[in-house]
C-alpha cells in the first residue's frame, strides 16, 4: 500500500514434487538424500505435523514419530508427569501410560531422578527419556528421522538393538540417516530423494551407491588439507587417484584395483629422497601406510628443475567411506628430515556393499560343518 509500484518478486520452492511410494506391512524401508532434499518434510507429513498441498497419504496403523524427541515436554514437570503427558499425547490411555511409566524409567535409566524437573536433565538425559517414551507406544509403524545418532555409545546400541527387536516383531519402519552402512545392512528397500524429487527407489545397496555418487559428483570438495611442513628442496605440486581404467577419479569401487599417483617438483638437488603415503578415515585413524624405504627401493638422484612421478598401486578393499592421503618425501639422510608433508592432500570415496563391518573388506569364504564330519554344510561357503 506504500509502495504501490514497487516490484514484488519470489522464488518457489517445492519441498517435495510428485514423490509416491508404497511400503508393505512389516518393513523397513530407508529414506537418503543430501541436506534439503525433502527427507524430514516427507516424514513430517507422513507423521500429520505438516500438511500436503496435494496428493493423498494413506497410514495404516498407529504411528510413532521419532522426528523430534521431547516435543511436549514440559521442563518445569518431573520425569514422573512428563512420562504421563507424553504417553497420553502419543496415543495410550492414562491407565497405559502409569502402568508403563516404571518400565519407561528403567528403559531409560533414571530411576535416581524421577522426581528431578526436567529443565535440570542433561540434554542426554532427555532423550534417553523421550526415546523411553516412544518405544513403550507399541506403535505399529516408526518413522524415523536421524534421531538414533543422539546420546551416548552405551546408549546408541541400545536403541538400534530395540529397533531391531521392533522390526523382528512385525513393526513397520522407515529410516531418515546419512549413514549408508545403515541403510544396506537394516533396511529391506530404499529410496533416493534430490532436491525433492524422487531420484532411485529399489535395493538397499543400489541405492546407497546412487547417494554416493550424487553427493560426489562434482569431484571431491576443495579445501582438504590441514597443513603443510618440510624445508622445501621438494614439493608436490599435484596428488590424485585413479580406478583400473585409469580415469582420475574420486569415488573407487570396493575390491577393485585403483592406484593413488602424485608429482613431485625438485628445487634443490637431492639423493634418494623417501616417499611415503598414510592413508586415515574420516576420524584421523591411520588405515595404511607404505614407503619407499620400507620396500627397499632407492629413488636415485635428481637436479633441480626435475620431476619425480609417484605410483602407489593397491586393491581397494578398505570398507566404505570417504579416506584422507597424506604424501610425504624425506632425505634419506639426517634422520629422515621433512622435505615436503602435505597433510589430508586430497582424499577419495570407496563405495561398495560391505560384507559385515569393520575397516577393511577383505576377501574370504565361510565353512560350516557338522563336529565329526569332513562334509561341509549345505551352501556353506558359497
Amino acid at each position: 500500500m506504500l509502495h504501490p509500484r514497487r516490484r514484488r518478486t519470489f522464488d518457489r520452492l517445492r519441498a517435495l514434487d510428485d514423490v509416491s511410494f508404497e511400503v508393505a506391512e512389516g518393513e523397513a524401508f530407508g529414506i537418503v538424500g543430501r541436506n534439503g532434499s525433502g527427507k524430514s518434510t516427507l516424514l513430517k507429513c507422513l507423521a500429520g505435523i505438516y500438511r500436503a498441498d496435494a496428493g493423498e497419504i494413506w497410514l495404516r496403523g498407529r504411528v510413532a514419530p521419532f522426528i523430534e524427541l521431547g516435543v511436549g515436554f514440559n521442563p518445569d514437570l518431573t520425569a514422573r508427569d512428563n512420562v504421563l503427558i507424553n504417553g497420553i499425547m502419543l496415543g495410550l490411555t492414562p491407565a497405559a501410560a502409569r502402568a508403563r511409566y516404571d518400565a519407561v524409567i528403567e528403559f531409560a535409566e533414571l530411576e535416581d531422578f524421577v522426581d528431578l524437573k526436567l529443565k535440570n536433565y542433561s540434554s542426554g538425559m532427555q532423550v534417553r527419556l523421550a526415546f523411553a517414551v516412544m518405544v513403550q507406544v507399541e506403535a505399529d509403524l516408526l518413522l524415523i528421522d536421524e534421531v538414533l545418532a543422539v546420546g551416548d555409545a552405551a546408549f546408541q546400541q541400545k536403541c538400534h538393538e530395540t529397533l531391531t527387536r521392533m522390526r523382528s516383531e512385525g513393526r513397520t519402519v522407515l529410516l531418515i540417516t546419512h549413514d549408508m552402512d545403515a541403510i544396506e545392512r537394516f533396511c529391506d528397500r530404499a529410496m533416493l530423494l534430490d532436491r525433492g524429487r524422487l531420484a532411485a527407489i529399489g535395493a538397499p545397496g543400489d541405492v546407497a551407491d546412487r547417494y554416493t555418487r550424487l553427493n560426489f559428483a562434482d569431484g571431491m570438495p576443495p579445501g582438504v588439507e590441514s597443513g603443510r611442513a618440510g624445508d622445501g628442496s621438494a614439493a608436490f605440486v599435484d596428488a590424485w587417484f585413479e580406478d583400473e581404467a585409469g580415469e582420475r577419479v574420486g569415488i573407487l569401487e570396493q575390491g577393485r584395483p585403483a592406484s593413488f599417483h602424485a608429482v613431485v617438483e625438485v628445487r634443490k638437488p637431492l639423493g634418494d629422497p623417501v616417499f611415503t603415503l598414510r592413508l586415515d578415515d574420516g576420524r584421523g585413524v591411520g588405515v595404511f601406510e607404505t614407503s619407499s624405504a620400507h620396500l627397499g627401493q632407492r629413488t636415485g638422484s635428481f637436479t633441480t628443475g626435475e620431476r619425480l612421478q609417484v605410483a602407489v598401486r593397491f586393491e581397494a578393499l578398505l570398507a566404505p567411506g570417504r579416506y584422507l592421503a597424506t604424501p610425504s618425501l624425506s632425505h634419506s639422510e639426517s634422520a629422515g628430515t621433512p622435505i615436503d608433508v602435505r597433510r589430508n592432500y586430497t582424499s577419495m570415496v570407496i563405495q561398495g556393499a560391505a560384507m559385515g563391518s569393520g575397516l577393511v573388506g577383505l576377501p574370504h569364504d565361510l565353512e560350516l560343518r557338522r563336529a565329526g564330519s569332513e562334509a561341509p554344510l549345505a551352501g556353506a561357503g558359497e
